[in-house]
Protein backbone atom coordinates (compact mmCIF):
# COMPACT_ATOMS: atom_id res chain seq x y z
CA UNK A 1 0.00 0.00 0.00
CA UNK A 2 1.31 3.43 -0.96
CA UNK A 3 0.66 6.72 0.78
CA UNK A 4 -0.54 9.01 -2.00
CA UNK A 5 -1.56 12.63 -2.29
CA UNK A 6 -4.05 13.46 -5.05
CA UNK A 7 -4.67 17.03 -6.24
CA UNK A 8 -7.57 17.88 -8.55
CA UNK A 9 -10.90 16.07 -8.29
CA UNK A 10 -12.64 16.99 -11.49
CA UNK A 11 -14.15 14.76 -14.16
CA UNK A 12 -11.03 12.61 -14.39
CA UNK A 13 -9.65 12.98 -10.88
CA UNK A 14 -12.54 11.42 -8.98
CA UNK A 15 -12.63 8.08 -10.84
CA UNK A 16 -8.83 7.86 -10.59
CA UNK A 17 -8.98 8.26 -6.81
CA UNK A 18 -11.65 5.56 -6.61
CA UNK A 19 -9.38 3.19 -8.55
CA UNK A 20 -6.50 3.90 -6.15
CA UNK A 21 -8.71 3.33 -3.10
CA UNK A 22 -9.99 0.06 -4.56
CA UNK A 23 -6.38 -1.04 -5.05
CA UNK A 24 -5.77 -0.56 -1.33
CA UNK A 25 -3.79 2.67 -1.39
CA UNK A 26 -4.15 5.37 1.23
CA UNK A 27 -5.12 8.54 -0.65
CA UNK A 28 -5.16 12.08 0.74
CA UNK A 29 -7.25 14.31 -1.53
CA UNK A 30 -7.43 18.06 -2.14
CA UNK A 31 -9.57 20.08 -4.50
CA UNK A 32 -10.22 23.77 -4.97
CA UNK A 33 -13.90 23.24 -4.14
CA UNK A 34 -14.80 21.21 -1.06
CA UNK A 35 -17.77 19.03 -2.16
CA UNK A 36 -15.58 16.67 -4.21
CA UNK A 37 -13.25 16.22 -1.23
CA UNK A 38 -16.16 15.37 1.06
CA UNK A 39 -17.62 12.96 -1.49
CA UNK A 40 -14.40 10.96 -1.69
CA UNK A 41 -13.79 11.19 2.05
CA UNK A 42 -17.10 9.37 2.50
CA UNK A 43 -15.66 6.61 0.30
CA UNK A 44 -12.46 6.21 2.30
CA UNK A 45 -10.10 8.96 1.17
CA UNK A 46 -8.32 11.21 3.65
CA UNK A 47 -9.52 14.81 3.25
CA UNK A 48 -6.94 17.59 3.11
CA UNK A 49 -7.94 21.04 4.30
CA UNK A 50 -4.86 22.60 2.70
CA UNK A 51 -3.09 21.77 -0.54
CA UNK A 52 0.20 21.33 1.34
CA UNK A 53 -1.28 18.40 3.28
CA UNK A 54 -1.87 16.43 0.09
CA UNK A 55 1.48 17.44 -1.37
CA UNK A 56 3.29 16.15 1.74
CA UNK A 57 2.65 12.50 0.80
CA UNK A 58 5.63 10.50 -0.57
CA UNK A 59 3.95 10.12 -3.98
CA UNK A 60 1.72 12.92 -5.24
CA UNK A 61 -0.54 12.74 -8.30
CA UNK A 62 -2.11 15.88 -9.70
CA UNK A 63 -4.50 16.56 -12.55
CA UNK A 64 -5.14 20.28 -12.82
CA UNK A 65 -6.76 22.11 -15.71
CA UNK A 66 -3.87 23.82 -17.46
CA UNK A 67 -0.43 25.43 -17.25
CA UNK A 68 -1.74 28.38 -15.25
CA UNK A 69 -3.28 26.13 -12.60
CA UNK A 70 -0.11 24.04 -12.23
CA UNK A 71 1.98 27.18 -11.96
CA UNK A 72 -0.32 28.86 -9.44
CA UNK A 73 -1.00 25.84 -7.23
CA UNK A 74 2.31 24.02 -7.33
CA UNK A 75 5.28 25.74 -8.96
CA UNK A 76 4.69 29.21 -7.53
CA UNK A 77 2.80 28.17 -4.41
CA UNK A 78 5.80 27.39 -2.23
CA UNK A 79 4.94 23.68 -2.07
CA UNK A 80 8.30 22.52 -3.39
CA UNK A 81 10.35 24.26 -0.71
CA UNK A 82 9.53 22.12 2.33
CA UNK A 83 7.76 18.83 1.67
CA UNK A 84 8.11 15.11 2.24
CA UNK A 85 7.07 14.46 -1.35
CA UNK A 86 9.57 12.25 -3.19
CA UNK A 87 7.93 12.25 -6.61
CA UNK A 88 5.22 14.37 -8.22
CA UNK A 89 3.32 12.72 -11.06
CA UNK A 90 1.56 15.26 -13.27
CA UNK A 91 -1.35 13.61 -15.07
CA UNK A 92 -2.55 16.81 -16.73
CA UNK A 93 -2.22 17.89 -20.35
CA UNK A 94 0.18 20.81 -20.07
CA UNK A 95 2.60 22.41 -22.48
CA UNK A 96 5.93 20.78 -23.27
CA UNK A 97 7.61 23.96 -22.07
CA UNK A 98 5.94 23.80 -18.68
CA UNK A 99 6.91 20.14 -18.31
CA UNK A 100 10.58 21.00 -18.85
CA UNK A 101 10.40 23.89 -16.39
CA UNK A 102 8.55 21.82 -13.79
CA UNK A 103 11.15 19.04 -13.96
CA UNK A 104 13.95 21.54 -13.42
CA UNK A 105 12.24 23.26 -10.50
CA UNK A 106 11.34 19.99 -8.80
CA UNK A 107 14.90 18.72 -9.20
CA UNK A 108 16.23 21.87 -7.53
CA UNK A 109 14.35 20.77 -4.40
CA UNK A 110 15.28 17.10 -4.64
CA UNK A 111 11.82 16.03 -5.83
CA UNK A 112 11.30 13.69 -8.77
CA UNK A 113 8.97 14.84 -11.52
CA UNK A 114 7.13 12.50 -13.88
CA UNK A 115 4.92 13.64 -16.74
CA UNK A 116 2.09 11.12 -17.10
CA UNK A 117 -0.76 12.53 -19.21
CA UNK A 118 -3.49 10.03 -19.97
CA UNK A 119 -5.61 8.94 -22.92
CA UNK A 120 -9.24 8.17 -22.17
CA UNK A 121 -12.44 9.76 -20.95
CA UNK A 122 -13.90 9.52 -17.43
CA UNK A 123 -15.60 6.18 -18.03
CA UNK A 124 -12.26 4.74 -19.16
CA UNK A 125 -10.61 6.07 -16.00
CA UNK A 126 -13.35 4.46 -13.89
CA UNK A 127 -12.62 1.10 -15.52
CA UNK A 128 -8.86 1.44 -14.99
CA UNK A 129 -8.25 1.25 -18.75
CA UNK A 130 -6.38 4.50 -19.40
CA UNK A 131 -3.31 4.64 -21.58
CA UNK A 132 -0.73 6.49 -19.51
CA UNK A 133 2.12 8.31 -21.29
CA UNK A 134 5.12 8.47 -18.97
CA UNK A 135 8.45 10.30 -19.10
CA UNK A 136 10.90 11.15 -16.36
CA UNK A 137 14.06 10.04 -14.60
CA UNK A 138 14.15 6.25 -14.12
CA UNK A 139 14.15 6.46 -10.32
CA UNK A 140 11.11 8.76 -10.31
CA UNK A 141 9.28 6.60 -12.85
CA UNK A 142 10.04 3.55 -10.70
CA UNK A 143 8.31 5.18 -7.73
CA UNK A 144 5.36 6.27 -9.87
CA UNK A 145 4.69 3.03 -11.75
CA UNK A 146 3.04 1.02 -8.91
CA UNK A 147 0.67 3.91 -8.28
CA UNK A 148 -0.18 4.30 -11.96
CA UNK A 149 -0.84 0.61 -12.60
CA UNK A 150 -4.39 0.57 -11.09
CA UNK A 151 -5.32 3.34 -13.54
CA UNK A 152 -3.86 1.88 -16.69
CA UNK A 153 -4.56 -0.58 -19.45
CA UNK A 154 -1.01 0.17 -20.54
CA UNK A 155 1.82 2.45 -19.43
CA UNK A 156 3.84 3.83 -22.34
CA UNK A 157 7.32 5.19 -21.61
CA UNK A 158 8.99 7.96 -23.63
CA UNK A 159 12.36 8.41 -21.99
CA UNK A 160 13.70 10.73 -19.33
CA UNK A 161 12.61 14.13 -20.69
CA UNK A 162 9.11 14.86 -19.30
CA UNK A 163 8.31 17.19 -22.19
CA UNK A 164 8.23 14.17 -24.52
CA UNK A 165 5.20 12.64 -22.81
CA UNK A 166 3.35 15.94 -23.01
CA UNK A 167 4.33 16.42 -26.66
CA UNK A 168 2.90 12.98 -27.46
CA UNK A 169 -0.33 13.72 -25.58
CA UNK A 170 -0.68 17.08 -27.31
CA UNK A 171 -0.15 15.40 -30.70
CA UNK A 172 -2.77 12.74 -29.91
CA UNK A 173 -5.28 15.37 -28.84
CA UNK A 174 -4.56 17.30 -32.03
CA UNK A 175 -5.37 14.17 -34.05
CA UNK A 176 -8.54 13.71 -32.01
CA UNK A 177 -9.62 17.31 -32.50
CA UNK A 178 -9.04 16.97 -36.24
CA UNK A 179 -11.09 13.76 -36.34
CA UNK A 180 -13.95 15.40 -34.45
CA UNK A 181 -13.98 18.35 -36.84
CA UNK A 182 -13.91 16.23 -39.99
CA UNK A 183 -16.62 13.94 -38.58
CA UNK A 184 -18.76 16.99 -37.85
CA UNK A 185 -18.31 18.26 -41.38
CA UNK A 186 -19.02 14.85 -42.91
CA UNK A 187 -22.22 14.51 -40.86
CA UNK A 188 -23.43 17.93 -42.00
CA UNK A 189 -22.74 16.87 -45.59
CA UNK A 190 -24.76 13.65 -45.48
CA UNK A 191 -27.57 15.31 -43.51
CA UNK A 192 -27.88 17.90 -46.27
CA UNK A 193 -28.80 14.97 -48.56
CA UNK A 194 -31.37 13.58 -46.14
CA UNK A 195 -29.22 10.80 -44.66
CA UNK A 196 -29.62 10.29 -40.91
CA UNK A 197 -26.49 10.98 -38.91
CA UNK A 198 -26.93 7.83 -36.83
CA UNK A 199 -26.93 5.61 -39.91
CA UNK A 200 -23.81 7.32 -41.23
CA UNK A 201 -21.98 6.93 -37.92
CA UNK A 202 -22.94 3.26 -37.74
CA UNK A 203 -21.53 2.77 -41.23
CA UNK A 204 -18.17 4.44 -40.68
CA UNK A 205 -17.59 2.99 -37.22
CA UNK A 206 -18.30 -0.56 -38.45
CA UNK A 207 -16.30 -0.37 -41.67
CA UNK A 208 -13.41 1.95 -42.48
CA UNK A 209 -13.12 3.73 -39.12
CA UNK A 210 -13.63 1.25 -36.26
CA UNK A 211 -12.66 2.15 -32.72
CA UNK A 212 -13.83 4.50 -29.99
CA UNK A 213 -13.19 7.88 -31.63
CA UNK A 214 -15.70 7.81 -34.46
CA UNK A 215 -18.21 5.64 -32.62
CA UNK A 216 -18.16 7.75 -29.45
CA UNK A 217 -18.02 11.23 -30.90
CA UNK A 218 -20.10 10.38 -33.93
CA UNK A 219 -22.73 8.95 -31.60
CA UNK A 220 -22.79 12.14 -29.55
CA UNK A 221 -23.14 14.19 -32.72
CA UNK A 222 -25.93 12.02 -34.13
CA UNK A 223 -27.87 12.21 -30.87
CA UNK A 224 -26.89 15.85 -30.25
CA UNK A 225 -25.85 14.86 -26.71
CA UNK A 226 -23.26 17.32 -25.46
CA UNK A 227 -24.00 17.56 -21.75
CA UNK A 228 -22.65 16.50 -19.37
CA UNK A 229 -19.36 16.92 -21.18
CA UNK A 230 -16.70 14.24 -21.18
CA UNK A 231 -14.26 16.86 -22.46
CA UNK A 232 -15.34 20.45 -22.91
CA UNK A 233 -15.02 22.75 -25.89
CA UNK A 234 -12.99 25.12 -23.70
CA UNK A 235 -10.44 22.41 -22.91
CA UNK A 236 -10.37 21.29 -26.53
CA UNK A 237 -9.44 24.82 -27.59
CA UNK A 238 -6.69 24.84 -24.95
CA UNK A 239 -5.24 21.60 -26.34
CA UNK A 240 -5.29 22.75 -29.96
CA UNK A 241 -3.46 25.89 -28.89
CA UNK A 242 -0.93 23.71 -27.02
CA UNK A 243 -0.29 21.87 -30.30
CA UNK A 244 0.23 25.16 -32.11
CA UNK A 245 2.61 26.37 -29.41
CA UNK A 246 4.61 23.12 -29.45
CA UNK A 247 4.88 23.32 -33.24
CA UNK A 248 5.98 26.95 -33.17
CA UNK A 249 8.74 26.03 -30.71
CA UNK A 250 10.15 23.69 -33.38
CA UNK A 251 9.40 25.97 -36.37
CA UNK A 252 6.74 23.58 -37.63
CA UNK A 253 3.49 24.45 -39.37
CA UNK A 254 0.17 22.81 -38.41
CA UNK A 255 -2.29 24.21 -40.97
CA UNK A 256 -5.13 21.95 -39.85
CA UNK A 257 -4.81 23.24 -36.29
CA UNK A 258 -5.83 26.72 -37.41
CA UNK A 259 -8.99 25.34 -39.03
CA UNK A 260 -9.95 23.37 -35.93
CA UNK A 261 -9.19 26.35 -33.69
CA UNK A 262 -11.56 28.51 -35.74
CA UNK A 263 -14.35 25.95 -35.35
CA UNK A 264 -13.80 25.76 -31.60
CA UNK A 265 -13.83 29.55 -31.38
CA UNK A 266 -17.19 29.56 -33.19
CA UNK A 267 -18.50 27.10 -30.61
CA UNK A 268 -17.21 29.27 -27.80
CA UNK A 269 -18.83 32.35 -29.31
CA UNK A 270 -22.12 30.45 -29.48
CA UNK A 271 -21.98 29.90 -25.72
CA UNK A 272 -21.01 26.22 -25.92
CA UNK A 273 -17.74 26.39 -23.93
CA UNK A 274 -18.83 23.81 -21.34
CA UNK A 275 -20.44 21.40 -23.78
CA UNK A 276 -18.58 18.33 -24.98
CA UNK A 277 -16.35 19.29 -27.87
CA UNK A 278 -18.43 17.00 -30.08
CA UNK A 279 -20.59 20.12 -30.28
CA UNK A 280 -18.43 21.00 -33.28
CA UNK A 281 -21.19 19.15 -35.15
CA UNK A 282 -23.52 22.02 -34.30
CA UNK A 283 -20.98 24.49 -35.69
CA UNK A 284 -20.91 22.50 -38.94
CA UNK A 285 -24.71 22.28 -39.01
CA UNK A 286 -24.99 26.02 -38.43
CA UNK A 287 -22.62 26.67 -41.32
CA UNK A 288 -24.85 24.44 -43.47
CA UNK A 289 -27.93 26.42 -42.47
CA UNK A 290 -29.46 23.58 -40.47
CA UNK A 291 -31.28 23.93 -37.15
CA UNK A 292 -28.84 23.57 -34.25
CA UNK A 293 -29.16 22.74 -30.57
Amino acid sequence: MSDIGFIGLGTMGKPMVRRLLAAGHRVTVWNRSRPAVDELAAEGAEPADELAQAFARPVVLSILADDAAVRERILDGGLLEDTACRVHVNLATVSAGLAAEAAERHAAHGIGYVAAPVLGRAEVAAAGRLNVLVAGAPAAVGLARPVLEPLAARIWTFGEDPSRANAVKIAVNFLLASAIETTAEAISLVESYGVEAGQFVELISNSLFPGPVYATYGGLMAGQRYEPAGFTTRLGLKDVRLAQSAAHARNLALPAASLVQDALLEAMAAGWSERDWATLAEVARRRAGAVTR
